[in-house]
């Protein structure tokens, strides 16, 4: 029996055991179907490439899910992921780590049952470029650029969204500016102010090489560093950077500095008093690009009262890479699901 399937059953043993009435049982079903939440899947994971236009720049998406959509088919629920600073969304998020086991957030929730989409911003991976520095503001018009391509190939035209890094920061900022769009909303290792962030504090030192350098160094050393900077790199398998080294310098070994500039010079950039998703914050307990207490202060300020936040024991700034990463996959597929309140008020 898998993790998975165990985590499963017990969970099914623990509602029969607290006797819970048919009539309860009805109404939390129905209650969650309500919500779109997603059925598991079982069978061959599709993909599907697509492009969207940002004035003249070609936006690249990638998409996910178990089985193409058949004619008549009801749509399955809509997951975009937004990814961060130094690298392209499909090492990101649809990385293989050959013998190490599932790296793909793309496959986990696909299998989830969810239809997985996600994009490269200007000037990263398979995208064009601009030239500008693919700053949070510029990652903004991108996603505007992108969720019409999403909404006319699926038919919805909202959906949930999972940032991670600097990627929490454009998924915010997308979700302040179209909150129509935004169903419920992960954000994972998230800096809000960055106030007492170690990796913030270093950035802060290179502000003057960022405003006049639209790109940045980001080779196989670059590469690793993510991994060591924050004195926890035994909670990471050492074939993910090299497999991520491999995946990304076929591109190029620079990326637009424009994020790194915003997270050094410009914080915040998501005001949390115009988020209106519900939300879900994540962070790995030696993550440096935050503090508990900045994030505490971010996620206090949410209008929001479904909201949620989770701290990852044992993990650093990429949780989605790390040894730990099924922790961030139960409570990240957990809140996607929450069935709707039955009490309102």
């Amino acid at each position: 029996m898998s993790p998975e399937q165990a985590l499963a059953r017990r969970t099914i043993l623990k509602g029969a055991s607290l006797g819970v009435g048919a009539g309860l049982a009805s109404a939390l079903t129905a209650q969650a179907q309500s919500t779109g939440a997603a059925e598991p899947s079982e069978g061959p994971i599709w993909s599907a490439e697509y492009w969207a236009k940002k004035g003249e720049v070609a936006l690249n998406l990638w998409r996910k899910r178990v089985g193409a959509r058949r004619a008549g088919e009801a749509p399955l629920p809509i997951l975009f992921l937004v990814r961060g600073s130094s690298n392209s969304t499909r090492s990101s998020y649809d990385l293989s780590v050959p013998g190490k086991g599932e790296y793909s957030l793309m496959n986990v929730f696909a299998r989830y049952g969810y239809d997985v989409w996600t994009m490269d911003h200007d000037g990263y991976g398979y995208s064009g470029s601009s030239g500008n520095n693919s700053d949070i503001a510029s990652s903004v018009e991108d996603l505007r650029a992108a969720i019409p391509v999403v909404a006319r190939e699926t038919g919805q035209a909202k959906m949930h969204f999972y940032g991670t890094s600097s990627g929490a920061i454009r998924a915010g900022a997308f979700a302040q500016a179209e909150p129509e769009r935004v169903d419920r909303l992960v954000l994972v290792a998230f800096t809000y102010k960055g106030t007492g962030a170690p990796e913030i504090g270093r950035r802060e030192q290179q502000i003057e090489f960022y405003r006049n350098h639209n790109r940045r160094k980001r080779d196989a050393a670059m590469i690793r560093s993510i991994f060591a900077r924050d004195g926890h790199s035994a909670g990471y398998d050492a074939g993910v950077p090299e497999a991520i080294i491999a995946a990304e310098l076929k591109f190029d070994d620079e990326v637009p500095s424009g994020t790194y500039l915003d997270m050094a010079a410009n914080l915040p950039l998501v005001d949390p008093k115009k988020v209106l998703a519900p939300v879900l914050m994540v962070r790995g307990v030696h993550d440096g690009n935050s503090t508990t207490e900045d994030l505490l202060d971010f996620f206090q300020q949410l209008p929001n009262g479904d909201r949620q936040f989770i701290i990852l024991p044992h993990t650093a700034h990429s949780a989605g890479w790390s040894k730990n990463r099924h922790l961030l996959w139960y409570a990240t597929r957990n809140f996607l699901a929450a069935p709707a309140p039955i009490a309102s008020g």
